[in-house]
């Protein structure tokens, strides 16, 4: 059945209110190919003969929707007083006390409490309401009996296990604003790999030490230089076979200790020379 685009835009707004923030034990369902078909959940209430049951109410809305309440009747098979066995319900909110601003969210809130508080005085199932009100041990017996056979499911429903949707859209937003850690990891290794300096390459090799290396051969130019002015016959012979400041550079250790003899044979040469001509005088 069809109804004003005025009604289903009240029905889609109460739908999803509903399901972002369901009253207590209260949870609303909605078919994927009729909006309309619309079933609200009811959890037994503790402390009653219906705990651990899930009562299921179904709707159809008209175009009269929301100044005149919609029909809804109980799906489950239920003992109460103020259920008949077709499922139809009593309540005064679904006649002559309804209002406007009441919605699905409201009915169903009204019948979990018909679960909590019956009323006896104007019931639809007779034998129910006498049972309650001669024999209140007998009536939760039968009405145990009677929600563990027909409302009590193997697996609680699904739509109460399942946060609202307000809590799973938040609950989401958060992981996104957190960076995957192989991005973290990304520039420490790539910073390694164009390490300048790889951990096997000589320290001296590396340009941080280029000045310091240049500053080195400047002290050992000058100490050379101090050398080559020095006054020593050694050091004299040294500069001439080596050049000089043009020369090759200092000499291997043979050539140097060739020189040495040569130097002082020559020395002894000449004081043999000087001692024959003094004789000689």
């Amino acid at each position: 059945m069809s109804v004003t685009p005025a009604v289903m835009r009240r029905l889609m707004r109460e739908l999803v209110e509903l399901k972002k923030s369901p009253p207590e034990g209260v949870r609303v369902v909605t078919s994927e190919d009729n909006m309309l078909d619309v079933t609200g959940i009811i959890e037994g209430p503790e402390g009653t003969p219906y705990a651990g049951g899930y009562f299921r109410v179904k709707f159809k809305f008209t175009d009269e929707f929301p100044a005149a309440p919609p029909k809804c009747w109980l799906a489950t098979k239920i003992f109460h007083p103020n259920v008949s066995t077709t499922g139809e319900i009593c309540v005064n909110t679904l006649k002559k006390d309804w209002k406007s601003t009441y919605g699905i969210g409201h009915i169903l809130v009204t019948v979990k409490c018909l679960l909590i508080y019956p009323n006896p005085e104007s019931a639809l199932d007779e034998e129910a309401g006498k049972l309650l009100l001669e024999n209140y041990d007998d009536y939760c017996s039968r009405a145990k009996l009677i929600t563990s056979v027909h409302a009590t499911p193997r697996t609680r429903p699904a739509e109460f296990d399942t946060p609202p949707t307000a809590s799973i859209s938040t609950s989401t937003s958060v992981p996104a604003t957190v960076l995957p850690p192989t991005t973290l990891s990304i520039p420490s290794t790539s910073s390694t790999r164009k390490s300048p300096v790889p951990p096997s390459q000589p320290l001296q090799s590396s340009p941080a030490n280029t000045l310091p290396t240049s500053v080195s051969s400047l002290s050992n130019d000058k100490d050379n230089k101090e050398r080559i002015t020095s006054p020593s016959p050694l050091g004299t012979a040294n500069a001439n076979v080596g050049g000089g400041a043009g020369g090759m550079g200092p000499l291997p250790p043979n050539t140097t200790k060739a020189v040495k003899r040569s130097a002082t044979s020559a020395g002894s040469t000449g004081a043999e020379k000087r001692k024959k001509a003094l004789k000689r005088l």
